[in-house]
């Protein structure tokens, strides 16, 4: 769960790069504090020039089940505004807020967040044993 006061940017830049990396492997939600009316056109043309598309996502109200329901919330932002609950993971991702600036300001949160989505997705999953040579076994 990643949550943003605006779910518009940081939020899902980190939602659609987790998807991307993981594929299926993570169940992946974001969510806003105070959502916005749409998603932030830079963080959209940011994400396009590494081939995501985030256009057709929205942004989404937090709420007390969605929180509740996951394992993981990374907070970018939000304050106090995010519940808590005994057993969830949590971690504050602090990023610039892309809100208001261009895609050249932007380019360098999407390029952390996914480096922080590479370590997250490391922590989560268990390393695959290395393949076997072919040509070898049985």
């Amino acid at each position: 769960m990643f949550v943003c006061v605006h779910n518009a940017g940081r939020s899902q830049m980190a939602a659609a790069w987790l998807s991307h990396l993981a594929g299926d492997s993570i169940e992946v939600r974001s969510a806003g504090s105070a959502p916005a009316d749409q998603v932030n056109p830079a963080a959209m043309e940011a994400m396009a020039e590494v081939g995501i598309d985030i256009a057709a996502q929205s942004p989404k109200i937090l709420t007390t089940d969605v929180v509740k329901e996951s394992d993981v919330v990374i907070t970018m932002g939000c304050g106090d505004a995010c519940p808590i609950f005994p057993g969830t993971r949590y971690e504050d991702w602090e990023l610039v807020d892309p809100a208001g600036k261009g895609v050249a300001e932007v380019r360098p949160v999407r390029d952390e967040i996914r480096t922080r989505v590479k370590e997250l997705i490391a922590s989560l999953l268990p390393r695959n044993a290395p393949a076997a040579p072919s040509g070898l076994g049985g």
